[in-house]
């Protein structure tokens, strides 16, 4: 018996699908990580205890540090432009904070596929791969913000701290870090295939942005060789750009610089990130290694 195909099926394969099937595809990626999301409700917990719990070591430091009646304040204005110390290490690690937990969501994401055992037949659909990957990116943005929201209202209570923020500036410098480090988590992602584990890495990189880019010192109080480092690594110039806009009301002009340089590092990342993950995911599908880990 001789199976005819239809002329409208002739030219079609299941391989190959529409630009508006993929989006449905990004859709249903995005709710099951709100579904997981809202499942665990626990996260509200750290979402409150950590804004004000990991940065409350180095502002006590800084308050011992300060001297008599604030005498050390003058010094700290002298190397850092301002002397609002207290918003100067919380914008410094509320930036460390985010950039850590996207760089571990997006590097992650597969780690999650691989342990719900539902990575390989993922890959057997035509999603496109990277879409797994960006799912997450729209829940994570919600709770950026509402870790944003905690941090402003725990540090205005506990701390009396006061802002003095240019809130254009600011979300200018939020859009302008996204690719930056979208494209280092796609790096962490291949890692994550062809290592299978990629907590070192993760680990080793937490801590380089901890001590070079600044998190809560100026940078000038480094070595020049430290100080050169620094200037190439995209955190660096998100949590420069991000006091000036929360602490000194910069307007855009005053920042530019650093969007600038943000934007085209988040260009190189994301090239760099594309490139290999696609090439280490084309091997390890050759290889079969997917199922590895």
């Amino acid at each position: 018996m001789e199976t005819v195909l239809l002329p409208s099926t002739q030219s079609k394969s299941l391989s190959r699908t529409t630009w508006a099937a993929q989006l449905r595809a990004l859709g249903a990626i995005i709710w099951r990580e709100y579904l997981h999301f809202v499942r665990y409700p626990t996260w509200i917990i750290a979402f409150i205890i950590w804004p004000i719990l990991f940065p409350a070591t180095y502002i006590f430091s800084s308050f011992a540090l300060a001297g008599p009646g604030g005498s050390g304040v003058a010094r700290f204005l002298e190397v850092a432009g301002t002397e609002n110390f207290l918003g100067y290490i919380v914008v410094g690690t509320t930036v460390w904070m985010w950039a850590n937990t996207m760089l571990w969501n997006v590097g992650f994401a597969l780690r999650g596929e691989q342990m719900r055992g539902t990575l390989e037949s993922n890959w057997m659909t035509p999603t496109n791969r990277f879409f797994f990957l960006l799912g997450s990116g729209p829940v994570h943005a919600a709770s950026t913000l509402m870790f944003f929201i905690f941090t402003v209202v725990e540090f205005r209570l506990f701390f009396h701290l006061t802002f003095d923020a240019n809130l254009l500036s600011l979300l200018a410098v939020f859009l302008a870090a996204l690719p930056a480090l979208y494209g280092l988590g796609f790096t962490f992602a291949s890692l994550v295939i062809t290592a299978r584990e990629a907590n070192t890495f993760v680990f080793l990189v937490r801590g380089i942005v901890m001590i070079f880019c600044g998190i809560t010192y100026p940078l000038t109080v480094m070595p020049q060789w430290m100080q050169a480092v620094a200037e190439w690594l995209p955190p660096t110039l998100i949590i420069r750009a991000a006091r000036l806009a929360a602490l000194n009301h910069a307007p855009l002009e005053a920042v530019s610089r650093d969007l600038l340089l943000l934007l085209a590092y988040g260009a190189f990342w994301l090239a760099l990130g594309y490139l290999t993950f696609s090439q280490i995911e084309r091997r390890a599908r050759l290889k079969g290694a997917l199922n590895q880990y």
